[in-house]
C-alpha cells in the first residue's frame, strides 16, 4: 500500500469521525455543548484537509517516480 493510499485511509476514518460528531451536534440541545462540538468538527475538518493534502502530495511524488 502506498503512502498516498494510507493518507486516504486516514482521511476516510476522519470523515467517519466527522459524521459521528455531526450526529452528536444534531442531538444536543445545550448551546455550550454545541459550541464545543462545533470546535471539534472544525478540528476534524482541518485534519481531513491535511490528510488529503498529504495524499495528493504523495500521489504526485509517486507519479514523478514512475518511468
Amino acid at each position: 500500500m502506498s503512502e498516498a493510499e494510507r493518507a486516504l485511509e486516514r482521511a476516510e476514518a476522519l470523515v467517519e469521525r466527522l459524521e459521528e460528531t455531526r450526529r452528536r451536534l444534531e442531538s444536543t440541545q445545550d448551546a455550550e455543548a454545541a459550541t464545543e462540538v462545533l470546535s471539534e468538527l472544525a478540528e476534524i475538518a482541518r485534519e481531513i484537509e491535511a490528510e488529503l493534502a498529504e495524499a495528493r502530495r504523495r500521489a504526485e511524488e509517486d507519479a514523478r517516480e514512475e518511468p
